[in-house]
């Protein structure tokens, strides 16, 4: 859903602009289909995360809240920390035994998706544990999660700026490159596996 919001604000921008603001889309078209794919990939088990643990292990949740940036972590086995997609189930997510296999990690039929590379070591940032006792989902809007995701756009009138600058383009061309710019960094923040929680 973020890569085709994307997708469709750069489009949106093509039939104005010349032939440089075009290439320039279009780089940016296929570096969001691309990381896209990456990120696909990694979900479904395509490409390895590194993941060293297999078979029933233990496993816990983790929200990580470093900066800007808030993920979740799931702890398996004997250190090895994946970041996975958030979905609500996770909030309840107590320490329990998770079934790891290539790339898949299923907890009582719960298949979580990893966002990323297994790391050896923890996450920096502020690490916030789940409860010990199961509770209800909690119910996350859109909104929600676009305010999370958008933070990151803050760096898009520099993005814009330096267009202009570069390109020596004018108000349109500042428009066009900030919210292209915004899009792009809403995007990145959404599709590496943010956390509404």
């Amino acid at each position: 859903m973020v890569t085709s919001g994307t997708l469709v604000v750069i489009a949106a921008w093509a039939p104005f602009a010349d032939l440089d603001q075009v290439s320039g889309l279009a780089v940016v078209a296929l570096a969001v289909l691309g990381y896209t794919a990456w990120q696909l990939g990694i979900a479904f088990g395509i490409l390895p995360v590194g993941l060293g643990a297999v078979g029933v292990v233990r496993g816990r949740r983790v929200r990580q809240q470093h900066r800007l940036v808030s993920r979740s972590w799931l702890e398996v086995g004997t250190g090895e920390w994946v970041p996975v997609f958030y979905a609500p189930e996770l909030s309840t997510f107590v320490p329990s035994e998770v079934s790891v296999s290539g790339g898949a990690i299923v907890s009582d039929g719960l298949r979580l998706f990893p966002s990323g590379r297994v790391r050896t070591t923890e996450p920096p940032g502020k690490l916030i544990d789940n409860p010990t006792r199961a509770t209800e989902p909690p119910v996350f809007g859109l909104g929600r999660r676009l305010i999370l995701d958008l933070q990151s756009a803050i760096g898009a009138p520099f993005v814009g700026l330096l267009w202009v600058y570069v390109m020596d383009g004018g108000l349109g061309a500042f428009v066009a490159a900030t919210t292209v710019g915004a899009a792009t960094f809403t995007w990145l923040s959404a599709i590496r596996g943010s956390d509404p929680s």
